[in-house]
């Protein structure tokens, strides 16, 4: 349970870092905006058209008494809708960082020179054209992973009891990891550190992972909270990337008095 204390914390690391940093978390929010406009449109689409959907798709259930049709219906609607949601989560932060790429990196290298011993961040040495294929590449592959866990749950999600307790609970968890794939990717291509190796290194350390991504894909939920988290995930994710790659950490404490002597002489001015 050690490590998924460890994990939160890290989380809350990278949200106290962009509030000591104004300007990167001003520039780090405009990517969220515009991918949850295009996630909101998409949601309402499926909440008014929901019903028509798994009308059509249910052709057999045309011939049902009532109430049986209905309720089949509702829940299956219900069903394909926490899907979306759940779907949504995991897919809103990789379409984040694929618009927002320039801005999260230049977030999440800031991050490793304020707390680098050396001052120092790592750089992967490629065209931007480069690095966004890449990621763009492997995003796709976590979310494809992420698709079908989500229809190996939404087919548990059937089991009376069990699919409406545990299964949201796991989903949570599911949720929590590919999340933070996503977010430590941001940190670990600059080192080159490939998909494969990073899926090893996160499942080395589970509970740091889940600590980590489950707090933050719970509050995901919650309208527009991912848009004004998401650099200070970003940022916590860059820290947790040290850690699991045994990188020495200064926690900040070199940027946290530069920033408070930049103050101080801007005063004093």
């Amino acid at each position: 349970m050690r490590d998924f204390g460890v994990g939160f914390n890290y989380l809350i690391k990278g949200q106290r870092w962009v509030a000591r940093h104004g300007k990167q978390y001003g520039f780090g929010l405009l990517p969220g905006l515009i991918t949850l406009v295009v996630y909101a449109a998409a949601l309402v689409a499926l909440a008014i058209y929901g019903d028509d959907l798994i009308g059509w798709a249910t052709p057999f259930a045309d011939d049902w008494s009532s109430p049986w049709r209905g309720a089949f219906r509702g829940l299956l609607t219900a069903v394909l809708f926490a899907l979306a949601l759940l779907l949504s989560v995991v897919t809103f932060t990789a379409v984040t960082l694929l618009i927002g790429q320039p801005f999260y990196e230049n977030l999440s290298e800031k991050v490793d020179r304020d707390v680098s011993p050396d001052g120092t961040a790592p750089e992967s040495g490629l065209p931007l054209w480069r690095e966004l294929g890449i990621s763009a590449r492997d995003s796709l592959r976590i979310v494809v992973r992420a698709a079908l866990w989500g229809l190996l749950l939404f087919a548990l999600g059937f089991i009376p009891f069990v699919g409406q307790t545990a299964v949201p609970v796991i989903g949570f968890f599911v949720t929590g990891f590919f999340l933070t794939e996503e977010l430590t990717a941001v940190a670990m291509q600059r080192r080159r550190v490939g998909l494969r190796k990073r899926l090893v290194l996160l499942r080395s350390r589970k509970r740091l992972i889940w600590g980590f991504g489950t707090p933050l894909a719970v509050s995901f939920l919650v309208p527009f909270v991912a848009v004004f988290l998401m650099p200070g995930a970003v940022a916590g994710a860059t820290l947790m990337a040290r850690d699991l790659l045994g990188e020495e950490t200064t926690e900040g404490e070199r940027g946290g008095r530069a920033a408070a002597n930049r103050q101080r002489s801007a005063t004093q001015g």
